[in-house]
């Protein structure tokens, strides 16, 4: 009897407990303390009663943080899609080059080009073929900025098409910009700012950078903008720069937890590894609904990954890369053939005759060949574990490679 009474006391105390707790496990004083100071902040009130869904969070990524996770802005991670950019096109002349302009016979298009400006202009062109070597023609890219009005200036690349040698102090000519529907939304013009250079002499030739390709910083004038209606969307969908599942619901949660005290109800769902769809709730304009959103902090993850370039020799390790226990076994093999050829004299008194015997010496030899244990349950011992091998960043990339095949790398290779 006495055992029946003491589990029924606890039992009370616990169903007591549980119904002490408001949404998401807060104790309802602290809930109530918080949603008191929501009220008076002028967000409106909360009601603690009426969200019953909350147990549709999930728990484990927002409650298991590791030192891997940073906590970032939306507006770092995330992009509307209603808000993306549109990208422009268009062919034009660079005038005024120092001698470093397409050669016309290479280049006959820049002729033609040439030839059709000067009469838009006006001027009667010659039958003879034009020598100039002071201009080139360029393809001019842009792009444009959403909700962008006409009368704004934006950046352009300019990128030579023929066979210029350098676009250095060159200048562009009006060049209209289009759309890949064909209509005209900028015109460009300006002064091309180049970042590397090119010397040639009798002999020698130095190039530094690329003296091809330039900008002209607020080198385009907007001449027709983007018919938009985003002040009436009601429903927007926010798009990850990095798909993961796991930030995508991260970002969902924290959306509804500011909804659920702003607003009283849900507005946000993931759906996939990138996308977040977004219901805008009633009495508040879209670009004000968004700007309380994009400042909220959210746990950003980050998949294991191993990204090397076998042209630069640049490895990038993320934080979550992983290597199971190995032995590994490297060293350059190198191997030297010399060719020494010996002259054999016939014996004394013999009708032999003198001659050239061939004599090839091979040696092969690797030297700092080792072999070494690797082992990286974090970063900073995988890090310290390739640097006592001793190899170049070429080896290294052969190393991850190996590792990799041999399914000790818990991690994706990406090799560029």
């Amino acid at each position: 009897m006495i055992r029946r009474l003491v589990l029924a006391a606890v039992a009370v105390l616990g169903l007591q407990t549980a119904y002490a707790d408001g949404p998401d496990g807060v104790p309802a004083a602290q809930f109530n303390a918080r949603a008191g100071q929501t009220a008076a902040a002028g967000e409106g009130s909360f009601d603690t009663g009426r969200f019953g869904d909350s147990g549709n969070r999930l728990t484990s990524l927002n409650g298991g943080i590791g030192t891997h996770l940073v906590n970032v802005r939306i507006k770092d991670i995330a992009s509307l899609q209603e808000s993306r950019d549109n990208q422009l096109v268009g062919y034009g002349l660079v005038i005024g080059l120092n001698g470093s302009g397409d050669s016309l016979r290479n280049a006959p298009f820049t002729e033609q080009s040439i030839r059709a400006m000067l009469e838009n202009l006006g001027i009667a062109s010659e039958d003879g073929r034009a020598r100039v070597k002071n201009v080139a023609a360029v393809i001019v890219t842009a792009n444009l900025p959403a909700f962008v009005q006409a009368g704004a200036r934006i950046d352009i690349n300019v990128s030579s098409l023929g066979d210029a040698t350098s676009l250095a102090g060159g200048t562009l000519v009006m060049t209209p910009l289009k759309a890949p529907n064909g209509d005209i939304y900028a015109v460009a013009q300006g002064s091309v700012l180049v970042g590397g250079f090119n010397a040639q002499g009798a002999a020698e030739k130095v190039t530094q950078g690329i003296p091809t390709a330039g900008r002209v910083p607020n080198g385009a004038i907007v001449e027709r903008e983007v018919t938009a209606r985003f002040a009436e969307e009601n429903m927007l969908t926010l798009q990850l720069f990095n798909p993961d599942f796991s930030t995508a619901v991260r970002v969902a949660d924290a959306i509804n937890d500011y909804a659920r005290h702003r607003f009283n109800k849900r507005v946000a769902g993931e759906q996939d590894s990138r996308t977040i769809v977004i219901r805008k709730p009633e009495g508040i304009s879209t670009a004000r609904f968004y700007a309380e959103l994009e400042n909220l902090l959210v746990l950003s993850d980050s998949p294991a990954r191993v990204v090397v370039d076998e042209r630069t020799g640049t490895i990038v390790i993320g934080n979550e890369v992983k290597i199971s226990r190995v032995a590994i076994s490297h060293g350059t093999l190198t191997v030297r053939i010399t060719e020494q050829p010996r002259v054999v004299q016939p014996e004394p008194f013999s009708r032999g005759q003198t001659a050239v015997e061939d004599f090839t010496v091979i040696d092969a030899a690797r030297p700092g060949s080792k072999l070494a244990m690797l082992d990286g349950p974090d970063l900073q011992t995988l890090v310290a574990g390739l640097n006592r091998l001793g190899v170049k960043p070429d080896g290294i990339i052969a190393i991850l490679q190996g590792i990799k095949s041999a399914g000790a790398l818990q991690a994706d290779l990406v090799v560029q």
